[in-house]
């Protein structure tokens, strides 16, 4: 009973969090006359990925290095077919106008690397050295994005218009509230997700579920649970640009970035059966949005449920 009213508490903590933080990315995109979905790519991405950045450093301290690469695989696949799947599911999502195809070509980059880099794995230092370099590469980009944006006076005003239109944008917010809504949800989401995880690990354990089964899916979707906070009430507020710029931030910054970082506190071995399934699937989920991306198609009520339904396939398909 403590072990479920845990997981419930975590899960609070994740949505007030969630709320926050996608208060605080808005507002934040405001003041600085940059669109939000750089910020997004950036600022939202890597602060609700800290959950995993923390379990796979964690891991390979523990001497179970396995269960980072299982945590980030599973989690991107998680993110894509859960995390979007979800609030489609419940409100839908209208991206036709988030603009997001040069960082969907990088995420797919950055899988096609993770996924040569995993064949000629165990995964060492200097593969996490060729990793975070790629991940520099892609801030660099982001920060020249935003230094073009702000120079474009009429562009910025024009998007400072549009999210003045949307709940939870103030435009005259100080500065101290705004970096209070940043704080708390970069510190409530990998609390929450850690309080949720711990519990959820220790009911499937009760119940004789293994651990490699829990590290590809349980722990993964525990971890995406930030993700999928931040992106329900990014949906409900009608923020589809922070909603698919979290999951593509996050999706790179999981292969580049915390692959990176795990690799090089010690060697990362790659399970032969990730190496024939896992990685496929994951690729698999993430061409998925290639209509959304490309052919700006709505992610509506039938997209999420055939999202949501191929992830519970696949995590049935990891179980049996």
């Amino acid at each position: 009973m403590t072990e479920f009213l845990l997981a419930g508490l975590g899960l609070v903590i994740l949505l007030l969090a969630g709320d926050t933080l996608v208060r605080g990315a808005v507002n934040l995109s405001l003041r600085l006359g940059i669109p939000a979905m750089i910020v997004s790519l950036t600022i939202v991405a890597f602060g609700t990925s800290a959950p995993e950045l923390l379990i796979s450093v964690n891991a390979i301290l523990d001497g179970v290095p396995g269960l980072a690469l299982g945590n980030v695989v599973g989690s991107n696949t998680a993110n894509i077919l859960l995390v979007l799947g979800i609030p489609a599911l419940i409100s839908g999502l209208d991206t036709r106008d988030c603009d997001t195809r040069h960082d969907f070509q990088i995420m797919i980059a950055a899988t096609f690397l993770f996924i040569a880099l995993a064949f000629a794995g165990p995964f060492t230092w200097w593969h996490g050295l060729i990793l975070l370099a790629g991940l520099a590469l892609m801030l660099s980009r982001a920060f020249l994005s935003a230094r073009n944006h702000k120079r474009a006076g009429k562009r910025a005003a024009a998007q400072a218009e549009d999210l003045e239109e949307v709940e939870g944008a103030d435009p005259d917010m100080p500065w101290w509230k705004i970096a209070l809504y940043l704080v708390l949800g970069l510190v409530g989401l990998p609390l929450g997700a850690d309080i949720l995880v711990d519990a959820s690990v220790t009911i499937a354990r009760s119940f004789g579920v293994s651990e490699t089964a829990i590290g590809l899916t349980l722990v993964a979707a525990g971890t995406s649970l930030p993700e999928l906070a931040t992106t329900v009430m990014a949906a409900i507020r009608r923020h589809a640009e922070v909603a698919l710029g979290n999951v593509i931030g996050s999706n790179i910054f999981n292969l580049l970035g915390i692959i990176g970082v795990a690799a090089l506190v010690g060697p990362i071995p790659v399970d032969s059966g990730i190496l024939r399934y896992d990685l496929w699937v994951m690729l698999a989920a993430s061409l998925l949005l290639i209509p959304f991306v490309y052919m700006k198609w709505v992610m509506g009520r039938a997209v999420g449920l055939v999202l949501s339904a191929l992830y519970v396939t696949y995590v049935v398909m990891v179980f049996t």
